[in-house]
């Protein structure tokens, strides 16, 4: 047995103070980086104080993407942080809400297990908390969990009493508590402010957690007076103060911390002495991010979220990583579909080097989708559907080239004629919203000699999925005829997962999510060929963006 393997686990808490969205997840992740390139094995979680019992139905409105995992959980969008920094897959252990904590707790009462006591917050809830933290232990040299909020908020509280108690319980050399802050700069007087800070780190000590380190969201660098300050007032060693400035990309953050030796600083109060860091892939990745050396794309993502990114936070990332792939920069424009509705104002498509149209739920905005897809492929534009773009590229080709013109999905119009998306005979009965879709990893079959095939190099792939309603095989052979080709089906092909127009210089569809999978050391196989199409595309003197970035 190794040293690694003897050592116990260590245990890394992440909270936020002063204001939610400075960037816990991505500082977590950051530090989960920079750990397992030192070596050591390395996972995240994140507590959610919510009380419903995963995000699956929230409106990404209010709470960005739903992240899915290989074994169908429904998560928070900062596990997809963890998997693209850490090169991990997680799972549903990875993302406990306040919702699950008591549905388990109570599920526990009613059945007898804690018979005769008085069930409450301490130490029932508390313990639940700090089981899902044991729980990822095993295999881990270190177990990196993110409290969702911020502290003062009344729905954090338990979590935070939890990971109070956790150090308690395995000893302060074993647990480490990490605060991320805010430094606003005031215009008016040109200076940095370090009271909110002091403020933050005070509430937390006042419910008994000292952070050993305190990281500073900030738009100006940290002077050696204001970090000396910052450690005073919070009782944290100087070089426990970490400064955290806007990077050119998320992706430089862990390069940004090493150069500060946090994780040194971390290492040294665990008592852990491993190898240096090896950060040289994950270095000529970044410099390949920040500055392509072969131009730029415009990306059209014409969506029914897209007033807020964050809804398609892991599909903003994989095209990013399909620019890595062909040492481009893609420049991501978010385009609500409404605003083509009734075929208006489509020809904007035309400065535009690829289309992608993203999942989703509900009628709105459908027609837009349908009349952007139509217009990629009668002008040859590269297309990339996504789950519900796959559907509305289906109900498209049925209007428009089969001449089913009052085809449609079931889901949008349960009467149309031609019902060419349907229910799956099992989801006939469904009545809840929460979990009952299909969910997770499922294998995919592709097509010998098809597009789908060579741009995976494989014959058979797994990819993630997250829908309800599925191509309704009666009209596939009728679709086939007028040249859809079915390239990806389940592996019995009683279920469609991948369409493409051969005739079309790249028009693919999958039912399933591949930005779930993509990460930037191993950007995924469609987005990177989706790009590689828009590049193409752009040299062929299609698109106005690339021949001005060719200074044509």
């Amino acid at each position: 047995m190794s040293d690694t393997q003897k050592r116990p686990t260590k245990y890394i808490f992440v909270t936020g103070g002063v204001v939610s969205s400075l960037g816990k997840g991505i500082a977590a992740a950051s530090i989960g980086r920079l750990l397992k390139d030192r070596g050591l094995r390395v996972t995240l979680q994140k507590f959610d104080p919510y009380i419903n019992v995963d995000p699956g139905t929230l409106s990404p409105f209010q709470h960005g993407e739903v992240f899915v995992t290989d074994d169908g959980a429904e998560t928070d969008l900062d596990l997809g942080h963890y998997e693209r920094f850490i090169d991990d897959s997680l799972s549903q252990a990875n993302n406990i809400t306040t919702g699950r904590v008591y549905q388990t707790v109570i599920s526990k009462e009613r059945r007898g297990d804690y018979l005769g006591s008085t069930v409450q917050v301490i130490p029932h809830i508390t313990d639940e908390i700090k089981a899902n933290i044991r729980r990822l232990a095993p295999d881990h040299d270190v177990v990196i969990t993110e409290i969702g909020g911020t502290v003062g908020d009344i729905e954090s509280l338990p979590f935070l009493e939890a990971i109070r108690q956790f150090r308690v319980d395995v000893g302060k050399e074993n647990a480490l508590f990490v605060h991320l802050t805010l430094v606003p700069f005031i215009a008016a007087s040109g200076e940095l402010k370090t009271k909110p800070t002091q403020h933050s780190v005070r509430e937390l000590m006042q419910i008994g957690i000292q952070p050993d380190v305190v990281v500073c969201r900030t738009e100006h660098p940290l002077t050696e007076d204001i970090r000396r300050k910052i450690a005073l007032f919070t009782n944290v060693e100087a070089d426990g103060v970490v400064e955290a400035r806007d990077a050119a990309t998320i992706y430089e953050v862990p390069l940004l911390f090493r150069e500060q030796k946090l994780d040194e600083v971390i290492l040294r109060k665990f008592g852990i002495d491993v190898r240096e860091p090896d950060l040289e892939e994950w270095t000529r990745m970044v410099a390949r991010v920040k500055t392509p050396g072969s131009g730029e794309v415009r990306i059209a993502v014409v969506g029914k979220y897209t007033s807020l990114v964050d809804s398609y936070k892991s599909i903003q990332e994989a095209l990013s990583h399909g620019g890595i792939a062909n040492d481009v920069k893609v420049k991501t424009e978010w385009l609500s579909s409404e605003q083509f509705e009734e075929g208006r104002g489509v020809e904007i498509l035309e400065d535009y080097d690829g289309l992608l149209i993203p999942g989703g739920f509900g009628p709105r905005g459908v027609e837009g989708m349908l009349t952007a897809i139509r217009w990629a492929r009668e002008n040859n534009l590269p297309f990339f559907g996504i789950c519900l773009g796959l559907q509305c590229a289906v109900v498209e080709f049925a209007r428009n080239a089969c001449g089913l013109v009052e085809s449609h999905s079931s889901e949008f119009a349960e009467d149309a004629p031609d019902p060419v998306i349907c229910l799956l005979d099992s989801q006939l009965q469904v009545t809840t919203k929460g979990g009952t879709m299909r969910l997770g990893a499922y294998p995919c079959h592709l097509k010998e000699g098809s597009r789908a095939r060579a741009i995976y190099e494989a014959s058979e792939v797994s990819e993630r999925h997250r829908h309800r309603f599925e191509v309704n095989n009666a009209y596939r052979e009728m679709l086939e005829r007028h040249g859809l080709t079915i390239s990806g089906t389940s592996p019995d092909g009683g279920l469609v997962e991948m369409i493409e127009i051969t005739e079309h210089p790249w028009f693919v569809a999958g039912q399933f999510h591949p930005e779930l999978k993509s990460r930037p050391t191993r950007p995924h196989p469609l987005f990177a060929s989706f790009i590689e199409a828009a590049v193409q595309y752009g040299e062929r003197g299609s698109s106005p963006a690339v021949r001005e970035t060719a200074g044509v």
